[in-house]
């Protein structure tokens, strides 16, 4: 058996993870590329070409949710197509990369966190695969959005690596591009947010309705709007990716090296 046909064959028996990099991770540090994928989909084409890997010698799929370069505002990915490509790749599951604000005291700037629970203030998105053209309504039971078992695993690898992580927190989904207003961001507060984001939704449901676990995990690049008494500043939310960027990519390692790779 070839070298690349005995790797296909292991790559069979693991979990097939796909990792969704958001602002400031363009790059999967560690990936050994191995081929880049253009999948056609029925709605239309992925943000981006889909790099296949090996992180840890695992086989994986990493995808840029905000283009190539960066430049696709959170409104305008296709969450439908970048969904449907990494599912006709293989993909079982998925660890979505996104940077928020915090909102509630715990989640201070620089700290990770494994939400557990989201808020949908987004709108005009293409939010489902059911068109109502065919088979039965997609009413999908999303009480419990993140799959329970993929963030048990993120959190299990943040602390084999001492990785400080917030085990919970309610990720609130806005639209963007532009930040919030001091006002919605009290408001959200008073709905139970604990961080504000602009790309968890659609992308959590559409996992959910075409059966993909998936999980994410937040930097807190910066305090939301009205609760600093320091400006909202991007060169500093920049300087936060970068220095978490590694702490990012050291978690997920560990992650396929301990999950992946579990009977």
């Amino acid at each position: 058996m070839s070298e690349n046909g005995g790797w296909r064959q292991r790559a069979a028996i693991v979990k097939q993870l796909a990792v969704i990099g958001g602002t400031g991770i363009a790059e999967l540090e560690g990936l050994v590329e191995i081929a880049r994928h253009d999948i056609p989909t029925p709605f239309g084409t992925p943000s981006a070409p889909i790099q296949e890997g090996k992180l840890e010698d695992i086989r994986l799929f990493f995808l840029r949710r905000h283009g190539p370069d960066g430049s696709t505002p959170p409104h305008r990915v296709n969450y439908r197509a970048n969904l449907w490509a990494l599912q006709s790749l293989g993909a079982r599951e998925i660890v979505a990369i996104n940077a928020v604000g915090g909102i509630s005291s715990q989640m201070q700037v620089g700290c990770l966190v494994v939400p557990d629970q989201i808020i949908d203030y987004t709108w005009g998105r293409q939010h489902t695969f059911d068109e109502g053209s065919a088979g039965p309504l997609m009413h999908i039971d999303f009480t419990e959005p993140y799959d329970g078992a993929l963030r048990a695993a993120l959190l299990a690898a943040a602390a084999s690596e001492n990785i400080a992580c917030q085990n919970s927190a309610v990720y609130g989904a806005t639209q963007g591009p532009r930040l919030e207003t001091a006002a919605e961001v009290r408001r959200m507060a008073a709905d139970g947010c604990d961080l504000v984001g602009m790309t968890g939704m659609p992308e959590a449901a559409l996992a959910r309705e075409i059966d993909i676990a998936y999980a994410s995990v937040c930097m807190v690049v910066n305090a939301a709007a009205g609760l600093s008494d320091t400006p909202i500043s991007l060169d500093a939310m920049r300087t936060i990716l970068e220095q978490k960027a590694a702490t990012v990519g050291q978690l997920l390692r560990t992650l396929v090296r301990k999950h992946c790779c579990e009977p």
